[in-house]
């Protein structure tokens, strides 16, 4: 059996939705320039052989609809290129891999692109362009929207609807679902602070270091304007001043502007083929894909999911949580990341070890790839073999994939 790895990796900086740097292009545009920059990253692959674009996108509507995928092969000039534009909220750039490598370890191909994308800025609903959100919404949520909106207002603790034969709120605000974790498990607001002053600590030390610079691949604006670096790192962060920060969600809450994800602007692609085509072209592999895992929890407590997800690609691989060199844990919230980090028995010090994306930024579809991209590059500096990239997942989920390092 083929087994996929992944021979070339890129991202765009990441720019802050509304106001950034990347505010002006389009996500179908954005997607293919690092597309080809990957694609640049393999000068003895023939992009002819690619044989099939799987897209990443959280909310696939207005630009970022009619298949973008397929929009974007034909843009790029590819029109050999099939295209599908996959959603699984913020893991839909895992997805994108976890895709390839299946159909790999099928023999159903052997190049394929994982890619994503997300350009907050361009959102027609915040425009004023469309309707609702709400207007979609199955009504037989509304009790369970109802009891959520109750549990932010008192700031109480939550509990399992299921346990009183009601649903859960699907449709729930992903700060409200922080909001739970934080009083579920005792997170407070003092480790939440710290862990994002230590996000944004260790983006500032890993921009200096020229990391970073390694991994992105410059944009090219409409107007001619090229960006090469993230927006969202802030230097001389200190706990002192995200300690006065007021909590966004709720009155009495702990979720800040320091210790979440701001809303952003990105893509990141990753270039997956089979262990026989490359040997057969003379790339040398950057790494393995060893396993996945995705799993399902309460989405009103959706911050856990990279628990069993994680615990699911560890078995698979035949492995423990301390056999891993590096582990990325996406920072939707530091309120989830800390106790999904404490029950997997995570290593803090090689968790996340140039800052996440409360410091970077979470372009929802594409993290999943930027996060890739990210790890690769940090176990070729640490020297290390195994890495685990794993995230929460809007709607209650949680997904994992773990790497080997070959190069």
């Amino acid at each position: 059996m083929p087994e996929a790895v992944i021979v070339a990796a890129a991202r765009t900086p990441i720019g802050r939705a509304f106001k950034g740097s990347l505010k002006d292009i389009r996500p179908d545009d954005l997607s293919v320039q690092v597309i080809q920059a990957a694609l640049d990253r393999v000068p003895g692959l023939d992009p002819k052989l690619v044989e099939d674009l799987y897209l990443g996108c959280a909310e696939p509507s207005a630009e970022h609809g009619s298949n973008m995928a397929r929009v974007v092969s034909v843009l790029g000039g590819w029109d050999h290129l099939p295209g599908a534009t996959v959603n699984r909220f913020c893991s839909s750039s895992v997805q994108t891999t976890r895709m390839a490598a299946h159909a790999i370890k099928a023999g159903e191909g052997d190049v394929f692109i994982s890619a994503g994308v997300e350009c907050v800025s361009r959102y027609a609903a915040f425009s004023g362009a469309g309707g609702s959100k709400t207007d979609s919404q199955n009504p037989k949520f509304a009790s369970a929207i109802a009891r959520s909106e109750q549990i932010a207002k008192d700031n109480s603790t939550w509990t399992d609807p299921r346990d009183e034969g009601n649903l859960p709120d699907i449709y729930i605000a992903m700060g409200q679902t922080a909001e739970n974790v934080a009083t579920l498990r005792g997170v407070s607001r003092e480790r939440q602070d710290e862990w994002g002053v230590t996000s944004q600590n260790r983006a500032e030390q890993s921009i200096a270091d020229g990391f970073f610079a390694r991994e992105i691949a410059s944009v090219t604006l409409p107007d001619g304007t090229v960006v090469s670096t993230d927006d969202g790192p802030r230097a001389g962060v200190t706990l002192e001043k995200v300690s006065t920060l007021q909590p966004v969600f709720r009155e009495n809450g702990t979720v800040t502007a320091g210790n979440c994800c701001p809303l952003n602007d990105g893509a990141a692609a990753v270039v997956v083929m089979s262990d026989t085509k490359a040997k057969q072209l003379g790339i040398t592999p950057l790494a393995r894909v060893v396993s996945t895992g995705v799993s399902a929890l309460s989405p009103e407590i959706m911050g856990l999911g990279p628990v069993e997800a994680s615990r699911q690609a560890l078995q698979r691989a035949g492995m423990t949580i301390a056999d891993l060199d590096l582990y990325e844990i996406n920072e939707a919230f530091a309120a989830q990341v800390l106790p999904s980090a404490d029950d997997l028995g995570m290593d803090f010090d090689k968790l996340n070890v140039h800052g996440g994306a409360i410091a970077l930024g979470h372009p929802f579809g594409s993290t999943g790839a930027r996060i890739t991209t990210t790890l690769l590059n940090g176990l070729q500096e640490a020297d290390g073999t195994l890495g685990l990239e794993t995230m929460c997942v809007g709607g209650g989920q949680g997904m994992a994939i773990i790497y080997e390092r070959l190069s």
